[in-house]
């Protein structure tokens, strides 16, 4: 980085530090330990020096193309007149594990060619999706020309450079954030009953640019193309965000749109407005958004969380339904939990057949998502049965394999009353989506040589997560689902499957913690098993660092957003012997039952 090439302002929660009055612009070393919620930095540009040669001038540059300024009218200073009509850095971000490396190519009097390499990490595209992407062979190449006419006649400039733009990850967590944008759940082609709602889309926007009009304009542009096909677009390619998007005082954001009249289209303006609402309303952190006024060029509407709830982002997850726990007990009993830290508490049996006590203990479970119903995997993992209004009938599927490593597991249920569950076997594995009773076989496109081992379905039903086992080892994919076909003949495929929590070499567990995160139990090479939250688009959120231990084997999480006091979202865990734990606070705490618990769950 240039020590000339931009001005560094840090300022930490706890007081400023101040900037010296006089001299020359400085770079200010940041300090790597302090965390990103108590770092605040605001980087401006410094345009190009009168004498700068290529080497210089390229280092200006990359600093000031990264730096706050809205229309990167600085970094363009550096281009060549054609250049900085062409160049295009809203193309992309690519993100490099340290600071890019400058080697001169060519160097001459009047022309100069320098190749930018580095260790590629991850990269965003035109519409702000991050995805983790490693090349330790990046390389781009810039062309530079001496000015021969013009004000910078005898100066050097950027004549040919690729498009987008180039930045380390220290400068990237300081500079960008993660916004959640919002997109509603396109139709169930198996059911008449539609109940659309609000899937997170996260992308990565520059930090100190505006961000309510930025994320507001983001959402506009359409979803990423990884989730574009299972979700609703609602704005049409015209449409766009007028002016900027304000938020008072009172926690009231007003938006204005392109859309030339709302009075004939009173439940477009709703959806839209609901949109932008969770939107905006995940930007506003501690200060809660209390409502959003969408003006189109006439007309308009108003809503809020209240007139939001039914498709609000985790409204297929239950609810408070959704924060129940869930113990299987020794005796085959299902119980809910009343006050799981209270020794002397009993857990209160589920109504009908499940709240029984059973000779053969079951080999899992799981929990529909409003608490209604339940499915049951047997001891041998051969049967799988699904209550109806609390009775178990005939199992809905029974596996042909039996063996350590072969058979039924991991039930998992969608909000829209499906139940996914994997069927091992000595060659791979099925996983099967049964609605009601009609099962349906799931493709799985591009596992290659891996089968599924677990798995676990969001809530909206257009994502899961797939723990996967190659060569005696287990990784961690998310896949798009897509139901198609009709009632009578449904089809689901889960496509597009990208990797999560790279950095592990071992997965043991997952669990969906909100709408847009995992949180996962695994291991890096050397070290012993911890739990992590990775976000769908595979990034690492190092907010909330939970200490594991190698007894665990299993963690349960819920997505539903409920009544949360705590800012940790509720956790689960299990540890040798069958000992069940919560994370209460940043403590773990051990889970009393009578008789043993054996396993546990939230639902879904």
């Amino acid at each position: 980085m240039g020590a000339l090439g931009m001005v560094i302002v840090s300022t930490l929660t706890a007081g400023c530090v101040a900037m010296p009055s006089d001299g020359p612009p400085e770079r200010v070393e940041l300090p790597q330990a302090a965390g990103s919620e108590n770092l605040q930095v605001r980087v401006f540009p410094i345009a190009p020096h009168p004498g700068d040669g290529p080497d210089s001038l390229l280092a200006g540059f990359l600093d000031a193309a990264n730096a706050d300024e809205t229309d990167y009218r600085t970094a363009g200073q550096y281009l060549t007149a054609a250049a900085a009509k062409t160049w295009n850095p809203d193309a992309g971000v690519v993100v490099l594990r340290a600071a890019p490396a400058r080697d001169t190519l060519e160097g001459g009097e009047t022309a100069a060619t320098i190749k930018v390499t580095g260790d590629q990490v991850a990269v965003l595209d035109g519409k702000h999706a991050y995805r983790a992407d490693r090349d330790p062979q990046f390389s781009k190449t810039f062309t530079f020309v001496k000015e021969s006419e013009g004000k910078n006649k005898g100066q050097w400039r950027i004549d040919q450079l690729p498009d987008g733009l180039i930045i380390d990850q220290t400068m990237f967590k300081n500079g960008y954030r993660s916004v959640d944008l919002y997109y509603p759940s396109a139709e169930d082609p198996w059911s008449d009953r539609q109940s659309p709602v609000l899937v997170p889309d996260p992308v990565y926007l520059r930090r100190r640019i505006d961000p309510f009009t930025s994320a507001a304009k983001a959402l506009v542009e359409g979803p990423s193309s990884w989730l574009g096909k299972v979700v609703d677009p609602v704005f049409d390619k015209t449409t766009r965000i007028l002016d900027t998007v304000t938020v008072n005082d009172g926690g009231v954001a007003a938006v204005h749109i392109s859309v030339p009249d709302f009075g004939g289209i009173q439940p477009r303006c709703q959806q839209m407005a609901a949109q932008l609402f969770h939107t905006l309303s995940d930007l506003q952190g501690k200060s809660q958004l209390v409502r959003l006024d969408l003006n189109g060029e006439r007309g308009g509407c108003q809503t809020d969380a209240a007139r939001t709830a039914q498709i609000a982002p985790g409204a297929l997850a239950g609810g408070s339904a959704g924060t129940q726990q869930y113990y299987l007990l020794g005796n085959g009993q299902l119980t809910q939990a009343t006050n799981d830290l209270d020794p002397k508490a009993k857990g209160a049996p589920m109504a009908g057949d499940l709240g029984l006590e059973k000779p053969l203990r079951p080999d899992g479970f799981a929990v529909r998502r409003d608490g209604t119903e339940a499915a049951l995997v047997s001891a041998n993992r051969k049967e799988l049965w699904v209550t109806e209004g609390g009775k178990l009938g005939t199992s809905v599927i029974t596996s042909q394999w039996v063996g350590a490593d072969s058979g039924l597991t991991s039930p998992s249920w969608d909000g829209r009353g499906s139940l996914w569950v994997v069927d091992r076997h000595p060659g791979g594995s099925q996983v099967t989506v049964i609605r009601g009773r009609t099962l349906v076989p799931v493709r799985i496109d591009g596992l290659g040589g891996r089968s599924v081992t677990s798995l676990k379905v969001a809530s909206d039903g257009t994502r899961i997560a797939l723990v996967v086992t190659e060569a005696n080892r287990q990784s961690l994919l998310i896949g798009r689902v897509e139901h198609a076909g009709t009632r009578t003949a449904p089809v689901a495929t889960v496509t597009e499957l990208r990797p999560v929590g790279t950095m592990l070499s071992d997965v043991v567990s997952v669990s969906w913690a909100d709408t847009d995160q995992l949180l996962v139990l695994g291991k890096e090479d050397g070290k012993l098993q911890q739990l992590h939250y990775f976000g769908i688009d595979g990034s690492v959120n190092s907010d909330f660092v939970l200490q594991g231990g190698d007894s665990m084997s299993s963690v349960s999480a819920t997505e539903a957003r409920g009544d949360r006091s705590d800012k940790v979202p509720p956790v689960l865990a299990t540890s040798g012997g069958h000992q069940i734990y919560r994370l209460v606070g940043n403590q773990w705490r051990e889970v009393p039952s009578k008789p043993e618990a054996w396993s546990f769950s939230y639902p879904g």
